[in-house]
């Protein structure tokens, strides 16, 4: 019988075996979008390492589920996983990002909310939904048992299945506590790319891991390496997604998508998967080609982003816990506008809020905490560790929420800024009236982002150059 397996060199994991049912979805127009699909979304524009895309993540991630259920079943016969579970696991991490939009989270996360407000849908929807459109355009051969399995697989499952090994829901996306080969790719696909070190290492996980009551444990000489990878989680959300010129060029692009949609119709391909199939981050070139007197607005936001004349910063505050719900609700744009002093001239359209929420993976918990460790004294039990056991230097918040100002009007930058810090000055003065004789939590602006009063923008325009 002719062996069909191909190999790809890939950077982070060297030579991947590509076997007959991979090729099946790989060599299609549904997978091969996922070339044109940037993984880092925005921040490639503020980062310039980062031109990784969709597919070769996907690649990674399948790889990973292969290797993970094929070392299971190598070191314990006894858990009887079959082809049909590797076949099952390894398609699953393949076609787990089939449904990702046009600069990925971007997509679902800030533009689909405000184009379709009350639709409920996510990226792992439509992974679903151009899995069927794949399978069905190529003629793709797939048992019905199988293909509900693989949606399970990549939707992610605590509960109990019927007549599913519970542990394979651990491998692709981990509702347990978050240790799945999709973080093990991005996290160092992403570090590699944009020049960050990373020093966990998730090859260590994968071999000293194994099944215990049907859940996936590790040894516990591996309990600082997982810690470290959920840090590296944080600092990679931290410095790199949220970044604030990242976080700008993302309102840029998802303004000028809105202005776009009434006319391309962008956000109704996520319920045709005909047209979604289509959809990638060329519609910003879309955009830029199109000579629609409608879509003028939109391709002014992208020009100045070519040029760096990008909606800017204003302000950061990092909100204490405690006062998430009053400063994350009443900080808004419209407050802002109702600080103005007598001469400033901003108006709401000018002025962006964002709360930024970055957590190391369980929200406010220490996703370490929900993990099942075994001794190599005794590899049948398996329990908890606590933190002490693992650090006394671990965080003592996992969690934390930044409220963000930005202006699509550079030159009132300053304007605005001095009008959310009295906006701070009266909440931090209502909750100080409400706890009298004690010292509340307050905001405090940081001194480090105060912008001086006679701050001139430099000019981003290009000029020409003058030769003698």
């Amino acid at each position: 019988m002719l062996d069909r397996t191909k190999y790809v060199n890939d950077p982070i994991h060297g030579y991947i075996a590509l076997n007959d049912d991979m090729l099946q979805f790989i060599d299609t127009a549904q997978f091969q979008r996922l070339r044109h699909l940037k993984q880092l979304g925005s921040a490639y524009s503020v980062f310039p390492g980062g031109s990784h895309n969709r597919f070769e993540h996907c690649i990674g991630t399948a790889h990973l589920a292969n290797e993970v259920v094929q070392g299971l079943a190598q070191r314990q016969p006894s858990l009887h996983i079959d082809s049909r579970d590797i076949r099952c696991v390894t398609l699953a991490g393949l076609c787990h990002d089939l449904g990702h939009g046009p600069f990925s989270h971007l997509f679902d996360n800030a533009f689909i909310p405000r184009a379709r407000p009350g639709v409920e849908w996510s990226h792992e929807l439509g992974s679903e939904m151009m899995l069927h459109h794949t399978i069905d355009e190529n003629n793709i051969d797939i048992d019905d048992s199988d293909l509900r399995l693989i949606k399970q697989l990549i939707r992610g499952t605590s509960r109990r299945v019927n007549g599913e090994k519970m542990f394979l829901f651990d491998i692709v996306a981990n509702q347990r506590n978050g240790v799945d080969v999709d973080k093990f790719d991005y996290i160092q696909r992403d570090c590699y790319n944009v020049g960050v070190k990373s020093s966990y290492d998730f090859s260590r996980l994968m071999l000293n891991s194994r099944v215990i009551d049907d859940e996936i444990c590790y040894n516990t000489k591996e309990s600082f390496n997982l810690a470290e990878m959920f840090h590296t989680r944080y600092s990679l959300h931290k410095r790199i997604y949220s970044h604030r010129a990242a976080k700008a060029i993302e309102f840029m692009l998802v303004d000028a998508l809105l202005v776009a949609d009434p006319i391309l119709g962008i956000s109704q391909a996520i319920t045709d998967p005909q047209l979604y199939q289509l959809l990638t981050d060329d519609i910003v070139r879309d955009i830029e080609r199109s000579v629609a007197p409608e879509l003028k607005e939109a391709r002014d936001l992208i020009s100045r982003i070519h040029t760096r004349d990008i909606y800017k910063f204003v302000d950061e505050f990092i909100l204490p816990p405690e006062l998430v719900p009053e400063f994350g609700m009443v900080v808004n744009e419209a407050e802002i506008v109702g600080y103005r002093s007598v001469n400033d001239d901003f108006v709401e359209r000018d002025v962006l809020v964002d709360v930024c929420r970055i957590h190391y993976g369980m929200k406010k918990e220490n996703p370490v905490d929900h993990i099942n460790f075994y001794s190599k004294f005794n590899s049948t039990e398996k329990f908890s560790i606590a933190s002490e056991f693992v650090s006394l230097c671990v965080p003592e918040k996992y969690e934390e929420h930044i409220l963000r100002i930005f202006t699509r009007t550079p030159t009132k930058r300053n304007q605005i800024q001095r009008a959310a810090r009295r906006l701070i000055e009266r909440l931090n003065a209502d909750i100080a009236a409400r706890s009298p004789g004690s010292t509340p939590q307050n905001l405090t602006p940081n001194r480090g982002l105060t912008l001086p009063s006679n701050l001139v923008l430099a000019d981003t325009k290009k000029r020409r150059l003058k030769f003698h």
